[in-house]
């Protein structure tokens, strides 16, 4: 009987590519930083997307093992939430990979090397001003960083060292931002930011952006950046 853990796959987000068909219910991401939308379960990443596994229990000896690392470390919870921009390292296998979103809106796998899977780039959700004039960042992913210095703003990215946990680089939400959209009617799209509005009250600041030719209007938090200027 299914329970709080499933749900129907005919219900499943549509981020998700799955077969809809094949069995009634599957696992929901356990709760976390981020969105039942915007993430997979770890035994799906193993099992439907990998393909590392045919059934349950070879996924769970499978993680069990300590044989998937998801940002540097090995998480043993199948339902354990995979989401944009986590890191996945098969070191059996040496190979390494990101969840991103396609231009479909759907949570894919791209793979990418060993160097590059030593960086991570995180949206900024909020501040946090701790002792001493240090600054909390409270990133998209869960995960914070305490800095000396404030030269960060709510809605910029950064990239930083897995390993470390350091801020290497610094992704301003301004004019010329090359951005991803996770959120809204053109989820998946990368475009050039060119405006920013804000809204009087508790509306929520616009984002003025070009998609290809076209000008679109969408929301901040539906705003990820990715690179710096770009012409």
């Amino acid at each position: 009987m299914p329970n709080q853990r499933h749900l129907k796959r005919l219900n499943a987000p549509r981020t998700w590519t799955l077969k809809r068909k094949e069995n009634k219910y599957i696992a929901k991401p356990r709760a976390g930083p981020h969105k039942i939308e915007g993430c997979l379960t770890l035994g799906f990443l193993v099992k439907e997307v990998l393909k590392y596994a045919k059934t349950s229990r070879e996924v769970k000896k499978i993680v069990n093992a300590n044989k998937i690392l998801i940002d540097k470390k090995p998480r043993k919870d199948l339902n354990f939430p995979v989401g944009l921009m986590d890191i996945i390292e098969v070191p059996e296998t040496k190979e390494h990979f990101k969840i991103l979103i396609d231009d479909k809106g759907r949570l894919t796998l791209h793979k990418i090397t060993k160097e590059e899977s030593n960086q991570k780039t995180c949206k900024i959700i909020g501040k946090t001003c701790l002792k001493k004039k240090k600054i909390q960042l409270n990133l998209y992913d869960g995960k914070n960083i305490i800095l000396d210095k404030d030269a960060y703003s709510v809605g910029d990215s950064v990239i930083i060292d897995l390993e470390k946990n350091k801020v290497i680089k610094h992704l301003k939400l301004e004019k010329g931002a090359s951005v991803l959209l996770i959120g809204g009617s053109y989820l998946g799209q990368v475009g050039i930011l060119e405006e920013i509005q804000e809204q009087e009250g508790n509306l929520p600041t616009k984002i003025i952006l070009t998609l290809d030719k076209d000008k679109i209007e969408t929301r901040k938090e539906f705003v990820f950046v990715i690179d710096k200027h770009k012409k």
